[in-house]
C-alpha cells in the first residue's frame, strides 16, 4: 500500500467546462479577481484614509474586505493556473496548506459577521453610549479573537488531516483543496477527522449564525419600538449592507458545504458563488447601499482624481 510519504501530488479535476472554452472561462475568473482585488483595496484605503470612517462599524469593514483579499487568493490563483494547464496537479503540502487557509479565513469571515451584527445592535439599542460601549479596545480584541478561534480551529483540523495515509485514488473533484474532499482520499480510519470537522463547523459556523440571528432578533425588537417611520427607515438602513453579506456568505456556504463532495455542477456553482462571487461583491454591496461609504468615495475622488482631470 501507499503511504502519505509516497504520494507526492493530488489532481484537481477543477471545473466541468470543455477544453475549447476554458480560455473564455479564465478570462472570466480573471477579471473577477482583478475586481475583487481592487474594490477590497479601494475599501481598505478609503477606511484609512476618511477620517469620517474611523467608527466601529468600518473598522470591522476594513477587516472582512481584507478577509475577502485572503480568500480570494487562496483559491483563484490556482483555479486559473489549472484552467489553461492540462496537468492540473497540486503538491499533497500545498493542498494542505490551501485547505488550512480556506478553513480559517471561512471562519474568521463567520466570526466577524457575528461580530458586525452586534455592533449594530449596539449602535441601534443604545446609540448614546455606542462610543464607549464599543471602544478601540474591545473592537480590536473582538478582531484579534475571531482571527484566533478560526486559526487555531482549522490548525487543529489540519493537524490531524496531516497524519493521515493517502493511498486512495488522487483525483479531487473540486477546483480547491477542502477537508472534505481529502477524507475519501484516505485509507485512514477517518471517522475522527469527521467528527472533529462535523463538531467544529457546528460550534464556529452554526454557532456564529445563532449569535447573529440573536443579534438581528433585537435589533428588530428595538426597530419596531421606534414610533417614527424615518426613524425605524434610518435604522434599517444601517444593517442592509451587513444583511445582505451574512445571506450570501451563509446562503452559498451552507449549501456548498452540506452537498456530498461529488464535483457536480450545482456544488460547483455554490462553491464559486462561496469562493470566487462574494469576496468580490461585498464592496459593491457597501458601496451601493451605505451613503457614508459612497461620500468618502466621492471626497477621495475629489482629492486625488479631481486635480488630474
Amino acid at each position: 500500500m501507499k503511504n502519505y510519504s509516497a504520494i507526492s501530488e493530488f489532481v484537481l479535476l477543477g471545473l466541468p467546462i470543455e477544453p475549447r472554452i476554458q480560455a473564455v472561462f479564465f478570462v472570466l475568473f480573471l477579471l473577477i479577481y482583478l475586481l475583487t482585488l481592487m474594490g477590497n483595496f479601494l475599501m481598505l484605503l478609503m477606511i484609512r484614509a476618511d477620517f469620517h470612517l474611523h467608527t466601529p462599524m468600518y473598522f470591522f469593514l476594513g477587516q472582512l474586505s481584507f478577509l475577502d483579499l485572503c480568500h480570494s487568493s487562496v483559491t483563484v490563483p490556482k483555479m486559473l493556473e489549472n484552467l489553461l494547464s492540462e496537468s492540473k496537479t497540486i503538491f499533497v503540502e500545498s493542498c494542505l496548506a490551501q485547505a488550512f487557509f480556506v478553513f480559517a479565513t471561512g471562519g474568521t469571515e463567520a466570526c466577524l459577521l457575528a461580530v458586525m451584527a452586534y455592533d449594530r445592535y449596539v449602535a441601534i439599542s443604545c446609540p448614546l453610549l455606542y462610543g464607549q460601549l464599543m471602544n478601540k479596545q474591545l473592537c480590536a480584541g473582538l478582531v484579534w479573537g475571531s482571527w484566533s478561534l478560526a486559526f487555531v480551529d482549522a490548525l487543529i483540523n489540519i493537524l490531524l488531516a496531516a497524519s493521515l495515509d493517502y493511498c486512495e485514488d488522487q483525483t479531487i473533484p473540486h477546483f480547491s483543496c477542502e477537508l472534505s474532499s481529502l477524507f475519501p482520499l484516505s485509507c485512514s480510519d477517518t471517522s475522527p477527522n469527521f467528527t472533529l470537522l462535523l463538531c467544529s463547523s457546528v460550534l464556529h459556523f452554526f454557532g456564529t449564525f445563532i449569535m447573529i440571528v440573536s443579534s438581528y432578533a433585537r435589533i428588530v425588537s428595538t426597530i419596531l419600538s421606534i414610533s417614527s417611520t424615518s426613524g425605524r427607515s434610518k435604522a434599517f438602513s444601517t444593517c442592509s449592507s451587513h444583511l445582505t453579506t451574512v445571506i450570501l456568505f451563509y446562503g452559498s456556504g451552507f449549501l456548498s458545504y452540506l452537498l456530498p463532495t461529488s464535483g457536480s455542477p450545482l456544488e460547483m456553482v455554490f462553491s464559486l458563488q462561496y469562493s470566487v462571487v462574494t469576496p468580490m461583491l461585498n464592496p459593491l454591496i457597501y458601496s451601493l447601499q451605505n451613503k457614508e461609504v459612497r461620500a468618502a468615495l466621492r471626497r477621495m475622488f475629489r482629492k486625488y482624481f479631481h486635480p488630474l482631470l
